[in-house]
């Protein structure tokens, strides 16, 4: 955006874009041209609250243009576009819509999906799990990279004679500010032919949003079935 205008015995130029603002005064002059000129895109709100104050104080301190009633309120219309267009853009950068219930629906489908094709003995890559993630569960040293994650599920699935079935709930999400990392708490059951319960507990998986989907960075369970201790003989 360019604007220019005439201001008689003295002038004042200042010119906005994205690297910043830059001015100078003209009062010798019997016409001097004044402009703003650039995107009037202010990346640092102090600079353009500057550039604002010394434009008016430039008003103030001119009795000569304080007097010429055309070149005051072209000099207090390029200040007040100038706030607007900043504000504009300040506004339209900063809103993010986050649908968290959209989010939870696709976090729950993923969840759904993994114990659909665990449970059905189906060797897949379901994109289940990021790369690099690592998994954490009780009673052993963490799973470090999708490999070992996966080489365990498929142990799991080959020791699978009993005809069990896990199931995923998703409680709660907490998603971030821009959306790109979801925080899931969740339950999970397994139960076995007769439909009785045989294991159930708690869980949390971070995910992260990767080339347009959600990946499983890090996750952990931890199951709330009573401990059996050992009896000890007397």
């Amino acid at each position: 955006m360019n604007l220019m205008f005439p201001v008689h015995w003295g002038g004042f130029y200042v010119s906005a874009g994205t690297g910043g603002v830059s001015f100078g005064l003209g009062i010798s002059s019997i016409t001097v041209i004044g402009a703003v000129s650039g995107g009037l895109i202010f990346r640092n709100w102090a600079l353009h609250v500057f550039s604002i104050f010394i434009l008016l104080l430039y008003l103030i301190t001119n009795p000569r243009i304080m007097k010429n009633k055309f070149a005051t309120g072209l000099l207090l219309t390029s200040a007040i576009l100038m706030m607007v267009s900043c504000n504009t853009k300040k506004e339209e950068t900063s809103t993010v819509v986050i649908d968290k219930e959209q989010i939870k629906q696709e976090i729950q489908a993923k969840e759904n999906l993994f114990a659909e094709t665990y449970n059905a003995g189906e060797k897949k890559n379901i994109g289940y799990y990021a790369d690099d993630a690592i998994s954490f569960a009780q009673n052993r040293a963490p799973l470090v990279g999708k490999d070992a994650i996966v080489g365990y599920l498929l142990d799991g699935i080959d020791n699978n004679t009993n005809s069990n079935k896990i199931s995923f709930t998703t409680n709660e999400i907490f998603v971030s500010n821009d959306g790109v990392q979801v925080v899931e708490i969740g339950f999970y059951k397994v139960v076995d032919s007769t439909n009785t319960i045989i294991n159930s507990g708690n869980y949390m998986s971070l995910f992260e949003k990767r080339d347009g989907n959600y990946v499983s960075v890090r996750d952990m369970s931890v199951s709330n079935m009573p401990v059996e201790l050992p009896t000890v003989e007397e």
